[in-house]
């Protein structure tokens, strides 16, 4: 007994879900993908392979969040101080600008626009 497999999707819950479509296409890139009928609004988008983020619209259960070390999620880029220019120009706000952690890694923190944390290292 037990989970088998790999890890599959991740939901959040947002304000706009316009807004909310717009930053994870245009703004971080992500493939929307098809999504079952459901009574409720969402959408559904790839962030590789076998994974996958969904957003809802429900602005009752959005998190409020107080820091990048509690509840956050990470994505890989290649050249992260070109990616960081390119959020700069989409007008994102840098929580925390480029640094190093402890293992070298390069990375920077930024929100999504429902206060969500989001990690973007360097592959």
């Amino acid at each position: 007994m037990g989970i088998k497999g790999t890890f599959h999707h991740y939901t959040i819950a947002v304000k706009n879900l316009s807004d909310s479509c717009h930053f994870y296409t245009v703004i971080l890139g992500l493939e929307q993908l098809k999504r079952p009928d459901f009574d409720f609004e969402g959408v559904w988008f790839s962030i590789g392979p076998h994974l996958e983020l969904h957003i809802i619209a429900d602005e009752s259960s959005v998190m409020h969040h107080s820091g990048s070390r509690q509840l956050h999620f990470a994505f890989a880029v290649t050249g992260i101080y070109s990616f960081r220019d390119h959020l700069i120009y989409n007008n994102v706000t840098i929580i925390k600008d480029i640094k190093p952690r402890s293992d070298g890694v390069l990375q920077l923190f930024i929100k999504d626009p429902d206060g969500y944390f989001i990690e973007i290292t360097e592959l």
